[in-house]
Parts: structure tokens; sequence; C-alpha cells
């Protein structure tokens, strides 16, 4: 007997770049997601965050888990730039991680060419 819609939560198991964004989303690997995104070595994760500024390290926890993967994690925090607390700097350094915090824009356009000179880069993405 059916069960009926079996809801998931969203994950592309690989590495895509981001063919667009913006209206709430993102475009990649021929799909489309709305809402905001992790991009990671393990592949990438929709991630229920809509604000950049009351990031902590449990937001980030999927980050922190492939930490050894990850040389770069950019933020995209939006709109406009808004710095990372130094909390979460602090930690972010404890796992042998830089973070640059960007407009989402820049962010994708930079993930993107990262990305494509098999950089060890990772991608925490608020939506636009």
């Amino acid at each position: 007997m059916a069960k009926g819609i079996e809801i998931r939560q969203a994950h592309f198991p690989g590495r895509a770049p981001i063919d667009a964004y913006g209206n709430g989303g993102f475009r990649f690997a021929d799909m489309s997601h709305r809402g905001s995104v992790l991009f990671l070595p393990s592949g990438i994760y929709g991630w229920d965050k809509q604000d950049a500024q009351s990031l902590t390290a449990a937001d980030l926890e999927r980050v922190l888990a492939e930490a050894a993967e990850i040389e770069v994690l950019l933020v995209g925090t939006g709109l406009e730039i808004k710095p990372l607390s130094k909390e979460l700097r602090a930690i972010l350094r404890e796992h042998q991680i830089s973070a640059d915090p960007m407009s989402t824009g820049a962010a994708v356009r930079t993930f993107n060419v990262m990305l494509a000179e098999s950089r060890a880069v990772a991608a925490a993405l608020i939506a636009v």
C-alpha cells in the first residue's frame, strides 16, 4: 500500500557550479532550490537560514563536520556584507577554515571560480 508523499531533506550528492541565483533560491546541476544552501565537499544541502547576522557554530555544523576537506568557506550574507562574529571566526579557525563573508552574488561567483580551480572550497549561501 502506498505511503503517500515522502518529504526528505534537500540534498544533491555531488559538487556542481551554481548556474543562477535570485528569486529566493539557486539553480545548479539542472535543478533548482528555493531557500538558502550549503555547498560542501559531500554535496549540496538545503539550509534553513534566512539571515547571516545571527550565524552560530550550530548553523555550520555540517561545515565543521567536513572541515578536513575545506580550506575556504565563502559565506554569502545576502544582499549586503555582514561580518561574522568573533566567536564564529575563532571556531572556524580552530578547524583550519578561512571564512570570507561577502554578498551572496559575490560568493556565488567566487565559489564557481574556486570550484573550477579544484580548490578546497565550501559555501554557505543565504538566498536573495
